[in-house]
């Protein structure tokens, strides 16, 4: 694992104290101190849960509002998990007997007044929130290991604490410091900040021009697009590429300055943008590979960022939507580089106040990487990863992770997809097996889960989810 010197060390800090003293951090951070801790106490239950409900336009990837049985990958004994959609049957039979997951204990929390992404709010209200407080006061505390360390989590862990009247500890930055990673201009500015120094190649992050306005993003995207081919417009705070417009650069060229103030003015809109906040007028570099880092941040001082594993991300259309994930190929080289940049922002996050899972999604053109995006939660790719650690703690198998979409098996029972895959699932108990399946809340109304091919290679892995499974989940059909 690479080991940032005491020289970068010290620049990640000075970085980290600008950003404070700019931003007050530290200060926003003081409203969940309570929370907060000064270390994640051992020996008490651990509650897991996925809120995505503070993502923008995650409504356009198929049965977002389900993913929340993820946090089931988190859980162990002792543990509790908590969703607004009903347990999948068979499902957490599946993850004690055949993955060996243990035991932890469900908590159903249904939705209240606001949509099914919002957990948070759900474990406020009715027999969740009296069960999490009975849950607390009986073991004098608990640790909430959220998703992402949103306002909503925040809030809720505040809550519980001051009806159970025992400490509350949340695994996850406060909300300050989880809306300054996850924002691109803020990721821009750290990243220009600490890794100028040629460590991914000419610049850490593509040409940016931010603007509050749509006359400034069309004046933006005129002076970019004389510089370079393709050109995009980006929202700061969005996931899976929900947020990009990308345009040919010709194309922008040969608008009229209202012509380009219009199309700036129609993608405002469509976004929802609220006036005021910055939105990115971006050099779009054509790609060669898409890969991201995932990281590990301890509390600060607990020890340095640990960066857990180099990946390529497999992308789809002009947008880059992510559609799934695998080991780096990139040699040993660039994923030296990509590391050593990541622990430099991830060192700045820390000093911040950051704890837990983060990462980081580069593009490599023409030999160089760039920072396009930190995820300041967990993912599409760390959380299959965290699977098959906790599955194989001496080491990951090759593999490829990716979700399932076939629309025919919508409503078809678990148990049924796992009597097709018969022989092939993987069972911890013999080691045999090639298949790991999760994320199943959304197969009853969409027929889609994640599922994860091992294999010899990874070239091994890509043919037993392409060209083997379909085949597979065709005895579900006849």
């Amino acid at each position: 694992m690479s080991v940032l010197s005491q020289e970068e060390q010290g620049r990640c800090v000075a970085a980290a104290a600008e950003i404070d003293e700019r931003l007050g951090i530290s200060e926003a951070n003081r409203a969940y101190a309570s929370c907060i801790g000064d270390e994640t106490p051992e020996g008490l239950p651990v509650l897991h849960l996925d809120d995505v409900s503070e993502i923008p336009f995650l409504e356009g990837i198929v049965g977002m509002e389900f993913y929340q049985l993820r946090a089931r990958v988190r859980a162990g004994d002792g543990d509790l998990f908590v969703a607004t959609c009903e347990e999948v049957e068979g499902y957490e039979d599946y993850n004690r007997e055949r993955l060996g997951l243990g035991a932890p204990r469900f908590i159903h929390a249904p939705p209240t007044d606001g949509p099914p992404s919002a957990v948070a709010r759900a474990c406020r209200a009715g027999v969740a929130v009296d069960a999490l407080v009975g849950v607390a006061r009986e073991a004098g505390g608990l640790v909430i290991h959220p998703y992402m360390g949103s306002n909503p989590v925040w809030d809720m862990a505040l809550e519980l604490e001051r009806i159970a009247q025992v400490p509350v500890t949340v695994v996850a930055p406060p909300p300050p410091v989880t809306w300054l990673a996850n924002d691109k201009q803020h990721l821009t500015h750290v990243a220009q900040a600490v890794c100028s120094d040629a460590v991914l190649g000419r610049e850490p992050t593509p040409e940016t021009i931010a603007g509050q306005t749509a006359e400034e993003l069309a004046e933006g995207l005129a002076e970019l697009a004389s510089r370079h081919e393709r050109v995009a417009l980006k929202m700061t705070r969005c996931a899976s590429a929900m947020g990009n417009e990308v345009f040919e650069s010709a194309a922008v060229r040969s608008m009229t300055k209202d012509e380009r103030v219009a199309r700036a003015t129609r993608f405002l809109n469509e976004k929802e943008w609220v006036p005021g906040e910055p939105v990115l007028a971006v050099e779009w570099l054509r790609i060669e590979s898409s890969p991201s880092t995932q990281l590990w941040i301890p509390r600060k001082g607990d020890g340095p960022p640990s960066v857990d594993g180099v990946y390529e991300q497999l992308l789809e259309g002009e947008e880059c939507v992510f559609l799934g994930s695998v080991p780096s190929r990139l040699g040993e080289e660039m994923d030296q580089r990509l590391s050593v940049a990541s622990l430099r922002v991830a060192r700045v996050f820390q000093e911040l106040g950051y704890v837990g899972r983060c990462s980081f999604d580069f593009v490599v053109s023409d030999g160089d990487a760039f920072f396009v995006e930190c995820n300041g939660r967990w993912g599409g790719t760390s959380t299959p990863m965290h699977l098959l650690d906790r599955l194989f703690p001496e080491g990951r198998p090759a593999y490829r992770a990716r979700d399932y979409l076939d629309p025919r098996l919508a409503g078809v029972p678990f148990p049924e997809i796992l009597h097709a895959i018969g022989e092939d699932l993987f069972d911890v108990r013999t080691g045999e097996g090639r298949y790991i399946l999760y994320n199943v809340g959304c197969l009853g109304l969409y027929g889609k889960f994640d599922v994860i091919a091992l294999g010899s290679s990874i070239e091994a892995a890509n043919s037993a989810l392409e060209d083997r499974l379909p085949g597979l989940l065709e005895r579900c059909l006849g």
